[in-house]
């Protein structure tokens, strides 16, 4: 049996300095992003935790944009993009072994997994084996080519983006896939001022390219760093289990949510609750992103999926039924 961890709570300079961060993250990719301050604020949550994010939307609404800008907004991050195709194969992403003739040696040739942030373009349009291949890089950050093993340092945090209305030559994503997607959300439509606003603002250039970086590399980790120590009460954390755990209950529900659930609710609430400015999380931030962080997980019967029923509806039922602790 190991030992339990102990969080170490921040102390208030930390704090400050950890919003002061997520502040300045937040106001730059929001000045390239129009109107979409609530997603970005999702989406960098569950950067800060750690996990990966799936954006499931129409084609149009920035979602290759928000890759970019949350990219750009952080002086020496790396990013790639992938464009997922039915050609795709699994060296194209990881990266391949070549016999160097010079040295008579194997040479590995990284892919565009190794970077900080990966755009999976329209991820649902490659092949099963090419999707699966990013299974073990999203779990346990680091890559199995020819028997060898090669760690994924830095941030490494995954955009995957898939269109929710366009099936020919798409491939569904699996459920181990899907439960390694910390969170799924969409941009939607702004409203008409805000694009009016977006018209303006790319007259003549696009705001990518006047973005400049408002946080370092080292300010993000330490953010990162940071998100672990906000504190959390026991009985959320029992109220996060209770939660998910309803899932397994649940009527309608065909495969409910595992444990990395939990432990990805846990991480997003705590994140969260920094760029709100708390260093210790509410019940209301627990319940604000539950849909995005288990309902994609639910694999829901077929005749209630066929009636209409969606993971998400069936978790806001299960936290409005869920008692809170007071």
């Amino acid at each position: 049996m190991g030992e339990e961890q102990q969080v170490v709570p921040l102390t208030r300079p930390a704090f400050e300095e950890a919003v002061r961060i997520a502040r300045r993250l937040e106001e730059a990719v929001c000045s390239v992003v129009l109107g979409q301050e609530q997603a970005v604020r999702r989406v960098l949550s569950c950067m800060v935790s750690g996990g990966h994010l799936l954006l499931e939307d129409f084609p149009g609404t920035g979602k290759t944009t928000l890759a970019k800008a949350i990219a750009g907004s952080v002086e020496a991050v790396r990013f790639s993009r992938l464009q997922f195709t039915p050609d795709l194969l699994p060296s194209d992403v990881l990266g391949v072994s070549i016999f160097d003739q010079k040295t008579q040696e194997f040479r590995f040739l990284p892919g565009p997994v190794f970077t900080d942030v990966l755009l999976a373009d329209e991820i649902n349009r490659a092949s099963p084996r090419t999707q699966s291949a990013l299974l073990e890089s999203m779990a346990e950050r680091q890559v199995t080519v020819d028997g060898k093993r090669y760690v994924l340092d830095g941030l490494f945090f995954v955009v995957a983006t898939q269109n929710p209305v366009e099936f020919r030559g798409t491939y569904p994503l699996p459920e181990a896939q899907m439960d390694r997607f910390t969170m799924q959300c969409a941009l939607g439509y702004v409203p008409v001022d805000q694009e009016i606003a977006i018209l303006n603002g790319q007259q003549r250039s696009h705001p990518l390219d006047r973005l400049e970086p408002a946080i370092a590399k080292a300010d993000l980790m330490a953010l990162v760093r940071a998100a672990r120590d906000v504190r959390l009460a026991d009985d959320l954390k029992e109220y996060i289990v209770t939660v998910v755990a309803a899932t397994r209950t649940a009527k309608d529900v065909q495969l409910p949510a595992s444990p990395r659930a939990s432990l990805a609710l846990m991480r997003v609430s705590q994140a969260m609750a920094l760029f709100e400015g708390r260093d210790f999380v509410v019940p209301e931030t627990i319940q604000d992103v539950a849909a995005d962080v288990v309902a994609h997980r639910l694999v829901i019967e077929p005749e209630a999926r066929y009636a209409g029923r969606s993971g998400r509806q069936i978790m806001e039922e299960i936290v409005a039924e869920v008692p809170v602790p007071v």
